[in-house]
């Protein structure tokens, strides 16, 4: 399995990457994003935007870097289903359906990186082996 230690990266790398993207295009449309929130009758759009902007381009840079992967995968795995709820939730519609269940399944793999962890190329494989040097060189 040695040689397959890149996988975990890979599958960050394919879930963090449209995350980020779609907090960074978020940046660049306030307005049509809050009209769009406003519009799906949530509450406080201007607020629900930054938490999106944060957990979207935020969570998407921290998986992407390997960062404190278990918690922020669970905050975004929330968030799928949440937007799924909200955003999609018109099943007549195909289209709908279809972003609905993608939300579903992008939760199941944050959920997945939230039980496994980062992999090998990590910041947290790094810090935790990092931590673990400190630890033994202070013991001795």
């Amino acid at each position: 399995m040695e040689r397959y230690k890149f996988i975990p990266l890979l599958g960050r790398i394919m879930l963090g990457a449209p995350f980020a993207m779609s907090g960074l295009s978020k940046l660049a449309a306030y307005a049509a994003t809050v009209g769009y929130i406003k519009a799906m009758g949530l509450p406080v759009p201007p607020l629900a935007y930054l938490v999106s902007i944060v957990i979207e381009l935020g969570g998407g840079l921290l998986l992407l870097s390997g960062y404190r992967v278990r918690p922020v995968s669970v905050v975004m795995a929330l968030f799928c289903l949440v937007t799924a709820a909200f955003f999609h939730h018109n099943f007549a519609d195909q289209n709908q359906m279809i972003h609905f269940l993608k939300n579903v399944m992008m939760a199941g793999g944050l959920l997945q990186i939230a039980y496994f962890g980062a992999g090998a190329y990590s910041l947290d494989q790094f810090f935790g082996r990092f931590g673990a040097r400190l630890a033994s060189a202070s013991a001795n």
